[in-house]
Formats: C-alpha cells, structure tokens, sequence
C-alpha cells in the first residue's frame, strides 16, 4: 500500500467519527428516530468504503460507456411532435404566468404564484423530473421554444440569404457563464434581502428570458447549450436517468451510466461545484454554526455594521461571503481529492485535466444533496401550487375551482423524510464512487494504479457525506 492509502484510510476513520457531535441540534422530530443520526453516519460511511472494496475487486474494466449504450427504440412521428409541442407550450405558459404574476400581482410572497414557480417548480422540480424522466427541460425550455418557433417562421419567411450567420462562441468560455448564472441565482435565493419580492423575480425572470434570447441571436443555439445556467444544471441531472431523449428515439439505459457521456469542457467542473458548495450554505446558513450570537453570520453582520452598513445591507454581505466561502471549501476539497488523484501519475496528468476529467463524478453528489436537502420543501411548498395556480397574482380569483385547496403538512413524516433524505444522500455518493472508478479505469493503466488514486476521493466523498448528514441533522 502506498504512503497515501493509510493517510486517506485515516481521513476516512476521523470523518466518520465527525457527525456524531450534530445528533445534539436534532432534526425535526429527530429524538424519534429508531436509530442516533451518528449511527446513520457510520453506516453511511461503511457503505462507501465496502463500495470501493467492490468495486476495486469486481469492476476491473471501464463499463459505464457500454451501459449508457442501453437499449434503444424509435419513437413515432406523431408522438414527438405533439410531445415537443405541448410541453413548449406548457413551459411558455408557466413562464409567462411567472412573469406576469410577479410584476403585476400582489406582493405578498404566500398569496403570488411567482416565488413558488421560481423556487419550488422550478429550482427544485425540474431537477427531481430530470432524474426521473430525463432531459425534458429541452423541450419545456420558454426561450428555446421560442428560438425553435422563430427559426420556423424564418424558414418559411426569409429570402434566399435568410438570417446572417451567427458569431462563433468563444470556446474558451465553455460552461464559465452558466457557473456565474448558477452563483448568481444562488445568491438571490440565499443571500439577496428581497429574495421573496414577487416583483423581484417576475423582473429577473424576464431580463434572463432577454438575455437567453440575445446570446441566441448573436451566437446561435449553442449559446443555450453553453450560457444557459440551469439547463446545464437540468441536463447533467438527467445523465442519472434512465430514460435518454434523441432525435427520433428513446434510449433506456442503466441510471447514472449517463455520466459517462458528459463531455469535458472549460468551467464543468465550476458548474458542479458551484452547485454542491450554494447547497451547502443553504444547510449552513440555517444551523447553528451561522445563526447563534458570536456565531459566524452574526460576525459578519457585525463587522459589516461597523463599516457604516444598514442591517438589512449587512446582513446581505454577511450571506454573500458566506455562500462565496462553502463554493471555496468545497472546491478546496475536491483539489485535495484531485491532487491524490494526480499524485499516481504527477508526470503524465496535469491538476486542472484531473479536474475537469473527474468532474462528472461530483454529479451524482450535487444532485445527492439537492434532493436531500430540498426534499421536504419541494413536498410541503409544491403542494401549494396547486391552489395558486387558480389564484396566481393573490387577486382573489379562482381560474380552476383550486383555490381552496391547502397543504397536508403531514404527508410526508420525521422518520419517513430522514430515511428518504439520507437514501438520496448515500446513493448520490456511491454513485460517484461508481462513476469515479470508472474514469479512473480509463485514465490509468490497470486497474490497480485506478485503485490507488482513489483512494484520496474515497476520503473526499465521506467527508461530503458526513458534511450533508450534519447539515441535515
């Protein structure tokens, strides 16, 4: 064994006797529980590291590839046109209703459809229906749709010469602007003061409809592919799914083997880490390592106050270097994964190939934790939906007889969310151990030396999983 195994081995002892501290803040009903969150921990932990003894054993050659290939069957004419129809207009539908809801309903956040629509439907639906059913956002996507809609017209409109050719996007850019649209909304939903204003949100969702469709305008539909923050986010969530979308065809798959067809490109990985690190800080930023007196939002808050601040302004900036800091650490830990990685090779691989080579395997971990994390909330809140929808700008209307519904806070129990939540949580990190086994199969030469550079990312996704256990507890 070399050097680095025993102190990865190390690591991964220390992080699993990490959690159990946090079984004292509780989660909600948690002294109910059948079993101490710490146990939850160490088991979470000794599932990961017999994965990696499986998988060092049994799984000796690359095979993701060969799984994605899956079974593939045509889809009828009729049916994927009506399908592409509907749901582009169903996303058109939705997305006008937001914006309209928002700039000219009522500003109260409980009574206006916009902050549900953003928030739930959308940040945290659409991801859930990704994994379950694949990269649908294609076709619900507002501004591709009407991309699609105005080339049609073009097509049959335009003179010989048609539209002037668009500009080629810079390659060098690759994913960089969707991680900045990612951050971005990361701060609004948890850092921006009035994150709930309805007005807010029907006005950013229209400046980013304009801007999406500008970026179309200059450098075609692969400024969608490429600049689009969240239908990059939307589609390395279907890459878990079994289900894959084609041009005339269905192709059903192993889930996750869709990992391996993630193609590499500049700013992957900011894009992954952007989203594990922002889900962090919601989880941080509601415990008590953020929230007590002399905590360290509190701090902040403080030491922005005494730079002339207003509360509200301070408390602002407080969240800001806060979300900034997880995005960091985060990043910091998957480089200590990376370097352990490289450290097998340090000759032939360079630390920012590693990266980007690696990063489809945080995937299933940013998702892992999505789901943990919002799982409740999409549960609780989407339920709302269904009587805003009758009522969507809070005027007292009642469009589909929906407006007297409520929400069944209990449908869903402590015990049974915790279960689910920490299902999600395993099962995301194990399938990044799956999927980091494999890269490592096809970067390294036998599977032996694949083994040994893992053994840093085995230490790196039990401290993601101990992280998310804590934050959940």
């Amino acid at each position: 064994m070399r050097p680095a195994a025993p102190v990865a081995l190390s690591a991964v002892v220390l992080l699993l006797a990490t959690p159990s501290p946090a079984a004292a803040h509780g989660l909600g009903g948690g002294r109910d529980l059948p079993l101490p969150e710490w146990l939850f921990a160490w088991a979470a932990g000794v599932v990961l590291v017999v994965s990696f003894v499986g998988l060092s054993i049994l799984w000796q050659r690359p095979r993701l590839r060969e799984l994605a290939d899956g079974r593939s069957v045509a889809v009828p004419a009729g049916v994927r046109v009506g399908g592409r129809v509907s749901l582009g207009a169903l996303g058109l539908i939705l997305y006008g209703t937001t914006v309209w809801a928002g700039l000219s309903g009522t500003a109260n956040p409980q009574a206006n459809i916009a902050p549900r629509m953003v928030f739930v439907a959308f940040w945290v639906g659409v991801p859930v229906i990704s994994l379950l059913f694949g990269d649908v956002w294609r076709a619900l996507s507002p501004w591709r749709t009407i991309v699609d809609l105005a080339g049609w017209i073009v097509r049959r409109t335009a003179g010989p010469g048609g539209l002037p050719q668009p500009v080629t996007y810079p390659a060098r850019l690759g994913l960089w602007p969707a991680a900045v649209v990612l951050l971005a909304f990361a701060w609004l939903e948890l850092a921006a003061g009035d994150r709930d204003d309805p007005f807010v949100l029907g006005l950013v969702a229209l400046l980013y409809g304009a801007a999406m469709l500008i970026g179309v305008g200059i450098f075609g539909s692969t400024f969608l592919d490429r600049a689009d923050g969240f239908g990059r986010y939307f589609h390395l969530a279907s890459t878990l799914s079994p289900l894959q979308w084609e041009d005339r065809r269905l192709r059903l798959r192993v889930p996750g083997s869709g990992l391996a067809r993630i193609e590499s490109a500049p700013g992957l990985a900011a894009v992954i880490l952007t989203l594990i690190g922002t889900t962090t800080f919601d989880g941080v930023s509601g415990g008590d390592l953020w929230t007590t007196d002399g905590s360290l939002g509190p701090t902040l808050q403080d030491a922005f106050g005494d730079l002339g601040l207003d509360t509200a302004t301070a408390g602002t900036a407080a969240a800001t270097v806060g979300l900034l800091l997880c995005v960091a650490l985060i990043t910091a830990l998957v480089l200590l994964g990376v370097a352990g990685v490289r450290s097998v090779d340090r000759a032939r691989l360079r630390g920012v190939d590693v990266l980007g080579r690696f990063a489809p395997s945080f995937v299933p971990i940013a998702l892992g934790y999505a789901v943990a994390h919002y799982l409740s909330f999409l549960v609780i809140n989407g339920q709302a939906l269904g009587f805003l929808m009758s009522d969507p700008r809070g005027d007292g209307s009642d469009l589909f007889g929906t407006a007297a519904w409520g929400i069944d806070y209990d449908v869903l129990s402590p015990e049974a969310t915790w279960y689910l939540q920490v299902v999600a949580l395993v099962g995301g990190h194990v399938a990044g151990l799956i999927a980091a086994h494999d890269i490592a199969l096809r970067t390294f030469r036998g599977p032996r030396s694949a083994a040994r550079s893992q053994y840093w990312m085995l230490a790196v996704m039990v401290a993601f999983t101990s992280l998310g256990l804590w934050l959940l507890s």
